[in-house]
């Protein structure tokens, strides 16, 4: 294989794609699985892949929360992905605690700075003669949109018109969906919002579901508070939501 092929993969979404966890309980990544391109911090290299992903990408004109990324699924997603497909993975951070799909919609900050994150990372790779086998986005939103009681028609349809516009504009091939999960103390609040995630799946081909793990994670006692995960739980969704994208892109990348 030319060591110069790469998978490039945004990880975007809310909070548990950030990461809430314990870094030093993360795996370790295995050997040439792949590396962060931290677009903010150090636009100019590749750097190594550890937790916590993204800890440092602020943009204060975008997404940015300091001292919150302390540990994520994205080491136990790539080394998942990798070995089922085999092709190193450049990361992107750019995901926001609390954020809704409202504030992830075209034009908007959030919206704004992903893209320039994915187009940064892509140039870049470019110049120094990368082939870029596939580019993809991991997402995982919706529980902000569940304490708001947002419709789950209106959350759907802003999904669709955030996947379908961002991965228009920005050559993205696929939106892998990590399903959220529930909270802890009320467990009907994010089901309509589960669906609707279910319903994007089945109706829009842009649209993967890699995993629905996350709601199981309350009644199997791995959560650490209303809304986020144990780090053994970003462990493990992150090892599911990896191993279903690696064993798709093997599939296509043949």
């Amino acid at each position: 294989m030319d060591q110069k092929e790469i998978l490039l993969m945004m990880f975007m979404g809310q909070s548990n794609m950030a990461g809430r966890g314990n870094a030093e309980e993360a795996p370790p990544l295995i050997k040439g699985a792949g590396y962060e391109y931290r677009a903010v911090t150090a636009p100019d290299c590749l750097s190594e892949l550890k937790e916590p992903f993204g800890e440092n990408e602020n943009n204060e004109k975008g997404v940015t929360e300091p001292g919150m990324k302390t540990g994520s699924l994205v080491s136990a997603f790539v080394n998942a992905c990798y070995t089922e497909a085999g092709i190193p993975i450049v990361g992107v951070s750019c995901a926001k605690g609390g954020s809704s799909i409202a504030e992830w919609m075209p034009g908007t900050a959030y919206y704004m700075d992903a893209a320039e994150r994915m187009m940064r990372c892509e140039k870049w790779l470019l110049h120094h003669d990368y082939r870029i086998r596939y580019r993809g986005m991991v997402w995982c939103q919706g529980c902000t949109d569940g304490d708001l009681h947002t419709p789950a028609d209106t959350y759907k349809a802003c999904t669709l018109k955030f996947v379908r516009t961002y991965c228009r504009e920005c050559g993205i091939e696929k939106c892998f969906l990590i399903q959220i999960g529930n909270h802890r103390d009320d467990g009907a609040l994010y089901v309509p919002v589960q669906q609707a995630q279910i319903e994007l799946a089945e109706e829009c081909e842009d649209i993967i579901l890699v995993s629905s793990q996350l709601k199981t994670f309350a009644a199997r006692g791995l959560m650490k508070d209303e809304f986020h995960y144990l780090q053994k739980g970003y462990n493990l969704v992150g090892e599911e939501a990896g191993k279903n994208t690696g064993t798709y892109l093997k599939t296509k990348l043949k």
